[in-house]
């Protein structure tokens, strides 16, 4: 695979890739990449981190050594699944699982859990060493990374032990590309910054997209930190789709999900067909409508979608239809990985009543 082809995989679908120059540069001199992402154990696989699952199988395809950290002792201080290290860890099994049922080659990432790096001093050192060159006031800042506010530092000090611990894991793994939603720009710009005054190898730093919220915005101007309380969550389950959802509830959660006509900007149903569904070249959405309403239609990209929709040649509730139909085909596989994997099945269930009892 030649240049090119690497640097195809590595960014295609992503949001942003800081910096473009520096990844070409690593290709180009054979440099060996080697990318990571950190996740917290904290609820259910909702289908926006669809959108980093398949950045794996592309890093993989690219001859990236890939690395997944299951942010145990993150999740804990996040006070995710009541900050409980047992219902962290088999969070942390159940999301391996649907890595694997959305066909993700597990075999080839090296998943490594957060409690191996705390139960080594040099991490510790590594944490206390960025400590040491970032600001209060920067720290407090990328405290978003979490989805916390600054002021809530105030009232739990381990909060700002987290962004330091994010920035060391990076360095401790020794990593050249970091990747993760926007929602982590924060913290890897931190770890650029740190690395330089540490005199150590800058991270590029690859950003997804995040998904919307079914509920979409709730208000007409906003601004990033709108944005991202925004996004599709699983802490709040009337705004996400799950992976394992059987298909009536994905047919009624996009039935009632924002969708205003003619727009394309901050719409969940739209975003679904261009981050997941039009990710795979050869998919074609269907779409199913009376004669009076200009009949069937296939369309064949997500740029003939959006005209399409921005042109009003497409009712929202047609769309909806279509988007869900193939949203459940798309994630049939999943169910049905979670219905014969019996380890599997256990953990959601298990994550189901924990989910339930928060």
């Amino acid at each position: 695979m030649d240049t090119e082809e690497r640097m195809k995989l590595i960014v295609r679908n992503v949001e942003e890739v800081v910096t473009i120059k520096e990844l070409k540069e690593k290709i180009e001199c054979g440099e060996k990449l080697k990318a990571y992402l950190g996740f917290e154990p904290s609820g259910l696989f909702h289908v926006g981190w669809i959108i980093w699952a398949n950045k794996f199988k592309d890093f993989l395809k690219a001859n990236v050594e890939t690395i997944l950290l299951e942010a145990t002792w993150h999740a804990m201080i996040n006070d995710k699944l009541g900050g409980v290290m047992e219902n962290i860890r088999k969070c942390a099994k159940y999301v391996e699982h649907s890595l694997r049922a959305l066909g993700v080659n597990m075999d080839k990432v090296k998943v490594v859990d957060a409690e191996e790096l705390a139960s080594d001093k040099n991490y510790w050192m590594l944490v206390i060493r960025v400590a040491k060159n970032a600001s209060l006031a920067r720290v407090k800042r990328a405290l978003t990374i979490m989805g916390r506010r600054e002021d809530e530092a105030e009232i739990d000090f381990s909060k700002l032990i987290y962004p330091p611990m994010q920035v060391a894991d990076i360095f401790y793994l020794k990593v050249n590309i970091a990747l993760g939603g926007m929602d982590q720009r924060k913290a890897h710009m931190l770890a650029r910054d740190v690395a330089e005054k540490l005199k150590i190898e800058k991270p590029i730093a690859i950003h997804t997209p995040l998904l919307t919220g079914l509920q979409g915005m709730q208000r007409m101007e906003f601004g990033r930190e709108d944005f991202l309380s925004a996004k599709m969550s699983k802490s709040k389950p009337y705004s996400a789709i799950f992976i394992h959802d059987s298909p009536e509830a994905i047919r009624l959660k996009i039935r009632k999900a924002y969708c205003p006509p003619k727009i394309v900007d901050y719409n969940p149903v739209v975003e679904i067909a261009k981050y997941i569904l039009f990710t795979n070249e050869k998919f074609v959405l269907h779409v199913e409508r009376p004669e009076k309403y200009g009949g069937p239609l296939d369309i064949y990209s997500y740029n003939e979608l959006e005209k399409l929709y921005k042109e009003g040649k497409l009712h929202p509730l047609d769309l909806k239809n279509a988007i869900a139909e193939a949203l459940i085909k798309y994630l049939e596989p999943v169910r049905e990985y979670f219905k014969s994997n019996r380890e599997a099945n256990s953990l959601l269930n298990f994550m189901l009543k924990t989910q339930i009892t928060r």
